[in-house]
């Protein structure tokens, strides 16, 4: 177990307006970690990154021994596995299975989502445009109007238009949020947290989308206002949570209320995967992607999201005979299955992620490398 025991604190780096950083922080928070968040200016923090941890993304993180970390995923396992007191893991192998699985599609799915809402709406380009040209740019010597227009079109360009979203599907994006609302708001209307009244690894990865983008930007937090007012409540408590001060312990089993989210896993995610996985095999940099209701036109491609369908696989592996056929049966249940195992073989390197938290050696998505 590393020691973590020091009067220096942990550095959290990262805009305290981003998706990831806002999951790092709400994981310190109900884990009651000491750290302080720090904001580098670019470009010194893209170039001390990619010192540090082979790529450049936020967030960071910086050990009171000097060493850096990325990836919100890894770096939680490695902080479950290596801090006391309670975990937001379960300890049930077949509800932590189904929790990963969520955060999982929590931080690649909805994604798109929320810059989405952050970027198409003037209200909400205006707000970050200004937030992060004050923020991430501030020794660029230009005016901040020219700031603003460049953030704007950078990120409409990299990640909402230039990543599957066009004037013809932006129904359908919407459409599939307020879906997911309705599902969130159903099961807070009936306990605090997705798996009981403790947070588990499935509210830390919610508060990806959530924190920092959904409750935060004026035009999803209006419609959260209006639609889903539980789920506000659900940001704010999962903010405010702290496990050592939390006895109720996660429900038994997979609550029913949580089955239209992994039948939304299983229509759309997963089959999601396989197309990128095919995208990848063939080098094709943006292919199109349409199930049911859903469609994408011109999405980028990731090889990082093949290695998480290797991670989703792997679980699934590494669990015991009997916890197999339980989960086999629960994902043949909720239509996950096949899509899973769709593609024999994944197109990764041999060794693509395995020094994370420490090193990785993809992003997200490659925009601007």
């Amino acid at each position: 177990m590393a020691n973590l025991e020091s009067a220096k604190s942990i550095l959290l780096y990262g805009s305290n307006i981003s998706y990831f950083t806002g999951k790092m922080e709400n994981y310190f928070k109900v884990k009651e970690v000491a750290y302080r968040q720090k904001v580098l200016a670019y470009p010194k923090f893209e170039k001390t990154m990619k010192e540090k941890v082979g790529i450049h993304q936020m967030p960071a993180v910086e050990l009171p021994d000097g060493r850096w970390m990325t990836d919100t995923t890894k770096m939680i396992q490695w902080f479950e596995d290596n801090l006391p007191g309670k975990k937001i893991i379960p300890e049930d192998p077949i509800q932590a299975f189904f929790a990963l699985l969520l955060e999982d599609w929590a931080d690649e799915w909805w994604w798109r989502t929320a810059m989405h809402y952050r970027w198409h709406y003037a209200e909400g380009a205006h707000f970050a445009s200004r937030h992060l040209a004050e923020e991430l740019l501030s020794s660029v010597p230009l005016p901040i109007w020219i700031k603003k227009i460049f953030l704007t079109r950078r990120q409409r360009n990299g990640y909402t238009i230039g990543d599957g979203i066009t004037k013809e599907n932006v129904k359908t994006i919407e459409d599939n949020f307020l879906n997911l609302l309705e599902n969130l708001n159903n099961i807070f209307e009936k306990r605090n947290f997705i798996f009981g009244n403790r947070p588990s690894i499935a509210d830390i990865g919610f508060s990806g989308p959530f924190f920092r983008h959904f409750a935060l930007d004026p035009v999803p937090l209006e419609i959260i206002r209006q639609k889903a007012p539980k789920v506000l409540n659900w940001v704010s408590a999962l903010w405010n949570a702290r496990v050592s001060k939390i006895d109720d312990d996660f429900v038994e089993g997979i609550p029913d209320d949580l089955e239209p989210l992994f039948a939304e896993i299983g229509k759309i995610y997963l089959p999601y995967l396989s197309a990128n996985v095919e995208a990848v095999r063939q080098n094709k940099i943006k292919f199109d992607f349409e199930f049911g209701n859903v469609y994408l036109k011109n999405a980028r491609y990731s090889h990082y999201r093949v290695w998480c369908l290797k991670e989703l696989r792997n679980r699934f592996q590494k669990l015991s005979e009997k916890h197999k056929v339980q989960v086999e049966i629960l994902l043949k249940k909720f239509e996950c299955w096949e899509p899973l195992w769709m593609d024999d073989s994944l197109p990764l390197n041999n060794s693509q992620e395995n020094e994370l938290p420490f090193r990785a050696d993809t992003k997200m998505l490659g925009v601007y490398e």
